[in-house]
């Protein structure tokens, strides 16, 4: 007996018994082919709905622009326990910088001039670790 079959007392039914209950005297070649495209026939919908759900968040989504020679602050990754910067725990910075955005490398990514004690993280980023400096007059 199968692990299904003993939690839920009936047989699983695979993509091999997806046609209706009544159709179950189809048998060999023809049985496969029928259900190869019922599989098709779910990617292709499933394929539709993933492209329409994306249409629909890509309007109101904007990447981030940002200007050669702009300043930006540069996301920490939040490691629980590791000391960053000096500071360990709730007081560790989250951004670093600022530091120049030297050339746009990507469509969202761009390279910045990091310091020397940075040398051997890369310096080419995406925008999703940036933050712009907000100046108070």
């Amino acid at each position: 007996m199968a692990p299904y079959e003993a939690l839920y007392g009936q047989k699983c039914r695979s993509p091999l018994c997806w046609g209706d209950i009544v159709d179950q005297v189809v048998l060999g070649p023809q049985y496969l082919q029928d259900t190869i495209e019922k599989v098709k026939v779910i990617q292709e919908r499933m394929k539709a709905a993933q492209d329409r759900q994306k249409s629909y968040a890509d309007l109101g989504r904007k990447p981030a622009e940002f200007e050669i020679g702009e300043k930006v602050l540069l996301k920490v990754s939040p490691t629980r326990g590791v000391m960053r910067f000096g500071k360990k725990g709730k007081l560790s910075p989250r951004f670093i910088g600022p530091y120049d955005i030297l050339e746009k490398v990507g469509k969202v990514a761009y390279r910045l001039a990091l310091p020397t004690e940075l040398d051997k993280v890369t310096n080419d980023f995406k925008t999703r670790y940036f933050s712009t400096i907000r100046f108070h007059p």
